[in-house]
């Protein structure tokens, strides 16, 4: 197994001197069930601090469907107002995240079925790979649909392959490797020394991260970093696998930067390493 080693494709996101916010990119998070409005807004933050020119959060929340405060970069949606289809057609995004506290209502069944017809680049992670699990003709579909990351964690694997978390945990490589076979994506594998593979990729393994990481929103943070890194590398020549192992490695590294700092391993929280990602990108572009 390779050691994932991505941080050169991160001087392919230079940015030009007359650079504008289409160049960036714009990303569409879709997600923010009622009660679990902040994972959307963490994967909003991971986006906004990875470079995205353009973040949007598609809320299935009608109650937290508003301004940001501490985030008012953020553009807020009431999925309530929008059909999922039209919406995707008509807002024009370069990528689309579908899973950060989407639930498993009728409602967020809507939107991963028009995510999976949408053609461009998807990312899904938390309840949209629940949904996959919960109706195996979507995973049917996904597998032929392309230009897909799935980004699961133990558990979430476990459900899409019906086993047992221990199974997975037991045999990680393997448990990768029938994942990519099962969806056809780039799968990231999240834990311990995440690993990554894909159809046409071998498997890496991230080297890099810490225990501190261990917290409910960092697979938020990393969602939105991995969509933001997609969109920028839209226009700057590579796909999802690349966009997928950058996130991984930054991520990491800003868990490890925090921890180094006295910031963790105790105490960790998700919105600190999305800043943290945003100083491992500049320190890397220096």
């Amino acid at each position: 197994m390779q050691t994932l080693q991505a941080l050169e494709h991160l001087q392919a996101l230079r940015r030009r001197p007359d650079a504008h916010k289409g160049d960036a990119g714009k990303v569409l998070l879709v997600g923010g069930a009622n009660s679990m409005a902040g994972a959307l807004v963490l994967a909003g933050m991971g986006a906004l601090y990875s470079g995205a020119g353009w973040t949007q959060l598609m809320m299935l929340d009608a109650n937290s469907a508003h301004l940001v405060p501490s985030h008012p970069e953020l553009m807020v949606h009431n999925a309530h107002n929008h059909d999922p289809l039209q919406a995707l057609a008509q807002m024009r995004p370069d990528v689309v995240a579908i899973g950060p506290g989407l639930g498993t209502s009728d409602q967020a069944l809507a939107w991963l079925q028009a995510g999976l017809q949408w053609t461009g680049p998807l990312v899904l992670d938390a309840d949209a790979l629940n949904l996959l699990a919960l109706h195996p003709t979507l995973v049917q579909q996904l597998a032929k649909r392309g230009h897909v990351c799935i980004t699961p964690h133990p558990g979430e694997a476990a459900r899409l392959l019906g086993c047992s978390n221990q199974v997975v945990q037991a045999d990680r490589a393997s448990a990768l490797q029938q994942l990519v076979a099962l969806t056809q994506a780039v799968v990231v594998l999240k834990g311990q020394h995440t690993l990554l593979a894909s159809p046409q990729h071998e498997a890496h393994q991230c080297l890099q991260g810490n225990p501190g990481m261990a917290v409910a929103g960092m697979g938020d943070v990393l969602t939105g970093c991995i969509a933001a890194l997609a969109a920028q590398g839209a226009r700057a020549g590579f796909q999802l696998w690349q966009a997928a192992g950058l996130g991984v490695q930054l991520h990491a590294m800003a868990g490890d930067a925090l921890a180094h700092q006295g910031v963790g391993p105790v105490g960790m929280t998700p919105s600190e390493l999305a800043q943290e990602i945003r100083a491992e990108i500049n320190a890397q572009l220096q």
